[in-house]
């Protein structure tokens, strides 16, 4: 039992001396920021591009129906978008609301003028009823979040319903 003491003993110390380690390079002069994040500036320090001048979406539309479908259908959906501003429009990021909402989006920059797809695959299995969900994109906008939908209504098979 002693030894059990002393050895929790001995890393309760060594766990505070880890602690108080004031070897390792401590520069209180840095200051980590998030202006590259939070403004719209370029990696060019200085250089802050106004908002006339950035990326813009513009969505032929932002919800699209997929109608009724069977349950356990997978159903396909194109968001098609043109860049409208000046410069590329990078997607960062695109997510679904759930799992069975999958977004494919372009890695590549769109260009000022050209078009884009988003493509939204919705899968059904164990859904039901009415369903609309969203797919979230981040892109180098402001906003830079970009809110998509797709909706319609899951039938469940009346074999399936007898059974329940």
């Amino acid at each position: 039992m002693k030894s059990v003491a002393i050895l929790a003993t001995f890393v309760a110390l060594i766990s505070l001396g880890a602690c108080n380690d004031t070897s390792k390079n401590n520069d209180d002069n840095v200051d980590v920021t998030t202006d590259l994040i939070n403004n719209n500036a370029t990696a060019e320090e200085g250089a802050v591009v106004s908002d006339e001048e950035l990326p813009k979406f513009e969505f032929e539309e932002t919800v699209l129906q997929f109608g009724e479908i069977s349950q356990g259908e997978k159903v396909k959906r194109l968001f098609t978008f043109t860049n409208v501003g000046k410069t590329n429009l990078i997607i960062s990021d695109a997510k679904g609301s759930c799992g069975c909402t999958v977004p494919l989006w372009p890695r590549n920059p769109i260009a000022p003028g050209e078009e884009g797809e988003i493509e939204v695959v919705f899968n059904s299995n164990g859904k039901s009823g009415h369903v609309k969900n969203t797919v979230t994109l981040v892109a180098n906008t402001v906003p830079n979040v970009m809110v998509l939908a797709i909706e319609g209504d899951v039938l469940v098979p009346q074999t399936q319903k007898t059974e329940q």
